[in-house]
């Protein structure tokens, strides 16, 4: 905290002139401390929810454990080789793709053709 800036700063936003003895800057500093420890907090429950929600996406089985190393991907196998290089997952993923961006599209066209008259 550089109370010299606080205190050109007070001036210019008040035009009230501080002193850097003044009582004001015990207060910024009890601030300042409060704040520290409010994120500190707030960090450690952040870290424990976040420790929380792996355990629960590990246990569901969304996510390797943490101490084993993220295994490499399998090679597709020969069947999905043979159609253009996709799955059958894959091809679900692509056509509820294109369902929805059709769809998209229709709604904006019919909302561009309503707002047009």
């Amino acid at each position: 905290m550089d109370q010299h800036k606080l205190r050109s700063h007070v001036f210019d936003k008040t035009g009230i002139k501080i002193d850097t003895d003044d009582p004001i800057f015990a207060l910024v500093a009890l601030n300042e401390a409060v704040l520290a420890e409010t994120i500190e907090r707030q960090l450690a429950l952040l870290h424990a929810a976040t420790d929380a929600l792996a355990a629960q996406a590990c246990a569901a089985g969304g996510l390797p454990p943490p101490a084993a190393p993220i295994p490499l991907p399998a090679a597709p196998p020969a069947s999905a080789a043979a159609s253009n290089g996709l799955t059958p997952r894959e091809w679900r993923l692509l056509g509820a793709a294109a369902i929805v961006s059709l769809a998209s599209s229709l709604l904006v066209l019919g909302g561009a053709a309503l707002l047009w008259r």
